[in-house]
């Protein structure tokens, strides 16, 4: 997913951001904490069950991605298949059961790169099709995340041949910002895929991605009018205004139901119009990251959006500042 492109990040901004290698992970953890569910599947959950309770659909999110052996892969693996687990027992044991399973909670995002992708293509194969296999016991849906370009042929490959197989229960991702999207999603509306489209956060060059954020935009809405059109269920995955308005008006259009599309936000960004989106009827769903890696997500999504880091910084610093405040006059006095 991507953050905003709307306002530009002041000095500020980059200069936390430059800074956050020698941040203490104490003070990381509390500049990211609205952005992540916790280090574990219990805050997961907790986080989960409180966006259901407000009618929003989420995707759980396993921290983690480019691991270097089988036994990271199958440690992620495992991960999934416990969160599988707990999102199935949702539906018999949770208070809100009926507002968790109706506001389509069971689903998961896996990135291949921590499954064992450029490790063993067996592996990953296997990994992805045990947690596939997982979620579809409890009706659950799984997402396979786009990573950068060395990987794309690869993971549309792996998707293709999961779904001959018979895993009917997957969705793929797709990048606006990479030139040769466009023929991968003629081809996806063909066979009727469930495609998450984004504008991309990875570093490409000029050569195989667009660098202008007008012609990113602009792709991104055609991407997702091409797979509009072709009936497929569609998930808009972003922040930007310019965007979000671009899809009201293009499902409206097409009339497209509710059970053709749904927008998609990070957790703890843009909550207000996320809300709003809600109120007037748009299916959301919220990206739930959790897990032990939350110090190597923070930094990456942070990076992507100066603007969070400073905001943050500059509220902690109020904070300080206040309790210093505070202190001083009962100082004075005693």
């Amino acid at each position: 997913m991507t953050q905003p492109a709307t306002t530009q990040p002041g000095f500020f901004d980059r200069a936390i951001v430059r800074s956050m290698p020698m941040l203490p992970r104490g003070l990381v953890r509390r500049i990211s904490a609205p952005y992540i569910a916790g280090s574990t599947l219990d805050t997961a959950m907790h986080a989960v069950q409180g966006l259901a309770a407000q009618g929003l659909g989420t995707t759980l999110d396993v921290l983690g991605e480019a691991i270097t052996s089988r036994a990271e892969a199958e440690a992620t693996r495992d991960a999934y298949l416990a969160a599988a687990a707990a999102l199935g027992a949702l539906e018999d044991s949770s208070p809100v059961a009926a507002g968790v399973i109706g506001a389509g909670v069971r689903n998961v995002s896996v990135k291949l790169t921590a499954l064992g992708l450029g490790i063993d293509d067996q592996l990953v194969h296997d990994n992805v099709a045990a947690i596939a296999r997982a979620m579809a016991d409890i009706g659950g849906f799984v997402r396979i995340d786009m990573e950068d370009s060395p990987y794309t042929d690869a993971t549309l490959e792996l998707f293709r041949t999961l779904q001959a197989e018979g895993h009917d229960n997957l969705g793929i991702v797709v990048q606006a910002y990479l030139r040769r999207t466009a023929g991968d999603v003629a081809q996806l509306a063909a066979a009727g895929a469930r495609v998450r489209v984004v504008k991309g956060i990875y570093v490409e060059p000029a050569e195989l991605a667009f660098q202008d954020m007008r012609e990113i935009n602009a792709n991104f809405l055609a991407l997702s009018r091409t797979l509009a059109e072709a009936g497929c269920h569609v998930a808009f995955a972003t922040h930007d205004d310019e965007l979000i308005d671009g899809c009201r008006a293009l499902v409206a259009e097409l009339q497209v139901p509710t059970d053709k599309y749904e927008f998609q936000m990070l957790l703890g960004v843009r909550e207000a119009r996320r809300d709003e989106l809600a109120a007037q009827g748009h299916p959301l769903r919220v990206y739930v990251p959790f897990g032990a890696q939350w110090y190597e997500y923070s930094v990456r999504r942070l990076r992507e959006n100066p603007r969070v880091a400073g905001h943050v910084a500059r509220e902690t610093l109020a904070g300080w500042r206040r309790r210093v405040g505070g202190r001083r006059p009962a100082r004075a006095g005693a």
